[in-house]
């Protein structure tokens, strides 16, 4: 063999974009369900519009960023940043673990500072009011009641299964972000919504299969996961990004906010820390008090022992 072959197979010269995907999504740093799947949408989009045949060792520095500026230049930061990280870290993979020849996420497309807004909490009074509008489409209505009664993370309920859901007593087994497996608890308004979302058209109720289903069937081009599809109607599992862009066209917020204000109101009505926790699922107390901060209505409402005390008459 000559040398020059050599060169080339060690560089991954013939490896394409598709490949170079496959053979990371395949590494256990992307075992964790809800890493996979976030990570296998970013870099599914990226390789699907530079071209999922092209040899990896082709692609230049500035092709990466003007493919992440496109697809996610007008995105609020937390995305921007989110979907920049899942790039950085399959390039990074092929150039340090497999040694193939790769770009690498340029300069110019830096990470992007977070506005503290972004995890405010909102008003008791103005959550019941958005999950009690009307125009909200059904699906909406039941994943935002969803994500704040059991004040958990947006990826781990949109990453359920039909399957998964114990009605009867109102919970559901989730994948933390360290990998294990621990419960959610939802109340009467999210119990009220399930059975009409797991509705199908003839009547029947769908049995397994993805909890929050996309619009649509899925392009080709996407080819989601068996275990993304449902098995009623072909539709995939709703993602991230599109549950995200849906919030803050009908209010304005932000999904992480949802569990923010669940936490804030559980910390308003005096619940303790430690319950906090639980229900959160913070393991560090100093990271849960992040999240129980008084909001206006609180403060106004403890403002009032200041007030002087009223005469008798």
């Amino acid at each position: 063999m000559s040398a020059a072959p050599k060169v080339a197979a060690l560089r991954g010269g013939n490896v394409t974009l598709a490949a170079a995907a496959d053979a990371y999504l395949a590494t256990p740093r992307t075992a964790n369900p809800n890493t996979h799947r976030a990570y296998a949408s970013a870099v599914d989009r990226v390789i699907t519009r530079l071209g999922r045949d092209r040899p990896l060792a082709e692609v230049a520095d500035a092709e990466i960023g003007t493919a992440l500026a496109e697809l996610w230049g007008a995105s609020a930061p937390a995305t921007w940043n989110r979907n920049r990280a899942a790039i950085t870290s399959w390039l990074l993979w092929c150039q340090a673990k497999k040694h193939w020849a790769a770009p690498s996420v340029p300069a110019e497309a830096e990470r992007r500072k977070e506005s503290a807004d972004e995890t405010r909490a909102v008003a008791k009074t103005a959550i019941h009011r958005l999950l009690s509008r009307r125009d909200i489409p059904l699906r909406e209505r039941a994943l935002w009641r969803m994500l704040y009664e059991t004040a958990a993370r947006a990826a781990e309920i949109l990453a359920l299964n039909v399957e998964d859901l114990d009605l009867e007593h109102r919970r559901a087994p989730v994948r933390s972000k360290g990998g294990a497996i621990e419960w959610v608890f939802w109340e009467t308004g999210t119990a009220h919504l399930l059975p009409r979302l797991l509705r199908l058209p003839d009547g029947s109720t769908r049995a397994r299969g993805p909890l929050f289903l996309s619009e649509r069937r899925p392009v080709p081009a996407r080819h989601p996961a068996p275990a993304d599809i449902c098995p009623h109607t072909g539709r995939a599992r709703l993602g991230y990004d599109r549950a995200r862009v849906l919030l803050d066209k009908y209010a304005g917020l932000d999904l992480h906010q949802l569990r923010h204000s669940a936490a804030t109101h559980l910390g308003e009505a005096e619940v303790p820390l430690q319950l906090i926790m639980g229900k959160t699922r913070h393991k560090n107390p100093r990271t849960a008090m992040r999240y129980v901060k008084p909001g206006p209505e609180a403060i106004a409402k403890v403002t009032e022992h200041l007030a002087p005390p009223r005469r008798r008459h």
